[in-house]
């Protein structure tokens, strides 16, 4: 099948970057540097990826990805994120617009091609940033006085579903330290128990990761993505 993607970003290196790598392995480009310009082009037809600015002049990177997930074209298409943009909420910002995936400047061509491998089996599979990769890893909550080890089933960069030795109620706050492979450091973070299965599943969703620990976690799950 044909492969094309839409980059749009308003720094002419970055565009080149990108544009390069995708024809690394064979994915054709439209490279729009202003944004005011995509709208339409993105009601006409189909991308297989995705690469926007976050930061752009209306619409930015985060009002064109929801632009995206509302169509029918483009509806489960990788996006990309592009941002230099340090703060926790301007993550939050892009995955709930329906982002896939971040990329931070300044751009590392290694980085980049491993992302880019990442969202070529997404799109073969019609996945996005909250597939579910099985993983068994040792994890430690923390939910008031209580600290519980468990045992992940599966995780994603939105969230865990963990076995316990007990439960914690729908809605408890919790701080979590995920142990992903022996001699690594854990990824720390907070997020909320939404679901509980069977009575000793817990699901958590990570909705507040620092920066760097998302970082880790991403560069952590993205070979298992592409290979799955």
């Amino acid at each position: 099948m044909h492969k094309r993607a839409l980059v749009v970003d308003n720094e002419p290196a970055n565009c080149e970057l990108i544009e390069k790598v995708l024809h690394s392995v064979g994915i054709e480009s439209l490279v729009l540097s202003r944004s005011s310009e995509a709208p339409g082009i993105l009601r006409e037809g189909k991308f297989s990826v995705a690469f926007f600015g976050l930061r752009m002049n209306s619409p930015d990177g985060a009002e064109l990805t929801r632009q995206m997930r509302d169509s029918g074209f483009n509806r489960m298409t990788p996006v990309v994120l592009i941002s230099d943009d340090q703060r926790p909420h301007a993550m939050s910002e892009g995955f709930a617009a329906g982002a896939s995936f971040f990329l931070y400047k300044p751009i590392d061509r290694e980085s980049l091609l491993r992302l880019v491998r990442a969202t070529q089996g997404a799109m073969e599979h019609e996945r996005r940033r909250t597939r579910r990769v099985p993983l068994k890893c040792g994890v430690q909550l923390r939910a008031g006085d209580q600290e519980i080890d468990g045992q992940t089933i599966d995780v994603s960069m939105e969230g865990l579903l963990v076995k316990v030795s007990r439960p914690i109620p729908v809605g408890s706050s919790v701080n979590v330290s995920l142990q992903l492979s022996k001699g690594m450091k854990p990824v720390v973070g907070s997020g909320c128990i939404v679901r509980l299965l069977g009575g000793n599943q817990l699901g958590i969703h990570l909705g507040r990761l620092q920066l760097a620990e998302s970082q880790r976690l991403q560069e952590f799950l993205l070979p298992l993505i592409a290979t799955e």
